[in-house]
């Protein structure tokens, strides 16, 4: 019988049911987009990225300014509109936000969260936090500009966001953070592409941005293929660039 015809008549049979259709396989793709967080930029992608190009993918980093969800959005989805065919989408922290929107995307084929928010509809990543309180947000080490923008005091920004990376590159990093408008934290999510695609998720157990458990929530609720970093930071993407490199890879062959 045709495979086709068989996809689609089990998938009616399910609707008629009121069953959930579990996604598809993410298929092949050698395009791969990277998406930064909140009070970094794309230049935390390197590692990453120099693995990924030595392993044959086309690879851009999608610079937004963190203004606005919207501004934010409409960046990202100007770098997959360039692509030439089945992308993959990875974000980071708040990426993990813009591509779960952004994923919606006839191009993209699977979602890769590091350490980041993977929200449903209507959700927030203030809420979320709130339900699962991160180290960090116990703290005043969060400040804000009197024109509404975020940012971490960077005398706590090595141990907060950055443990595990060697303390010089920390400290610099902390003084290059990209302030970022507080407006995206509060911006209720649309609809999640992870409900129609296949999504991997790397939990950094040693996070202090994001709960762990969060992170471990929204993998189970996205039936994310899921992997554990012990002992990693928010900072995953850089100090292990390895495991991360290796998770994108597997979304990439659509395995």
């Amino acid at each position: 019988m045709n495979s086709k015809f068989t996809q689609g008549l089990a998938t009616s049979i399910a609707l008629l049911l009121g069953t959930a259709v579990t996604p598809a396989m993410a298929a092949p793709a050698r395009n791969i987009v990277l998406v930064h967080g909140a009070w970094v930029n794309g230049n935390g992608w390197k590692p990453v990225y120099d693995i990924l190009v030595k392993d044959g993918y086309r690879v851009s980093i999608a610079e937004h300014p963190l203004t606005s969800f919207a501004d934010d959005v409409t960046a990202v989805k100007r770098i997959v509109d360039m692509q030439d065919g089945p992308t993959i989408l990875v974000g980071h922290s708040y990426g993990g936000a813009l591509i779960t929107d952004v994923g919606n995307d006839a191009k993209v084929t699977g979602l890769v969260y590091i350490a980041a928010h993977a929200l449903d509809q209507g959700e927030t990543e203030v809420a979320n936090g709130k339900r699962y309180p991160s180290e960090t947000s116990k703290t005043t080490d969060i400040k804000k500009t009197a024109d509404g923008f975020l940012y971490l005091d960077p005398a706590k920004y090595p141990a907060d966001f950055a443990a595990d990376l060697p303390p010089a590159q920390a400290r610099f990093e902390a003084n290059a953070q990209e302030l970022t408008a507080a407006s995206v934290f509060n911006t209720p999510a649309g609809v999640p592409a992870w409900k129609s695609k296949p999504s991997w998720y790397a939990v950094a157990t040693a996070d202090r941005i994001i709960n762990p458990d969060l992170e471990r929530m929204y993998a189970r609720r996205a039936h994310a293929h899921t992997i554990e970093i012990q002992g990693a930071s928010h900072s995953v993407y850089e100090s292990r660039p390895k495991e991360v490199a290796a998770l994108i890879e597997q979304a990439a062959k659509g395995s």
